[in-house]
């Protein structure tokens, strides 16, 4: 049997790949007919938008009042997003002209940082006191 940090590492990782899967189709399908840093804008959007309710539903099982964890991950994912563009930007101009390494360099960039935030701020887990 799973412990509970790894089933929720394990779920972070299903629902990870699920937003990323979204964000590489969608980032694939818009190349043709956008600019590419607008593609990765939208294609992580929508990619983000999947997250959030796998994670809050699934992963970290959350009864954080909805409006809230939206601001903060909002707020977590407006970070991210500048991180995982900028890299995704630095890596085709300075390092590979390849498509495919730079999104796995700007995914993993913002899958660190978004586990992070998601786990110790976002639905971090309220503690009751034993009193």
């Amino acid at each position: 049997m799973l412990s509970a940090q790894n089933k929720e590492m394990l779920r972070f990782l299903v629902s990870g790949g699920l937003a990323v899967i979204t964000d590489l189709v969608s980032y694939y399908l818009l190349i043709e007919t956008l600019s590419t840093d607008s593609a990765k804008a939208i294609s992580f959007v929508l990619g983000s938008i999947v997250a959030f309710f796998m994670n809050k539903i699934w992963t970290f099982e959350s009864n954080s009042q909805t409006s809230t964890a939206i601001l903060q991950f909002a707020t977590l994912y407006t970070a991210t997003f500048f991180a995982n563009v900028a890299v995704n930007h630095l890596i085709l101009q300075y390092a590979f002209n390849v498509t495919l390494i730079a999104f796995l360099f700007a995914t993993a960039t913002s899958t660190i940082l978004n586990f992070l935030g998601m786990k110790f701020w976002v639905f971090k887990k309220q503690h009751e006191s034993l009193n």
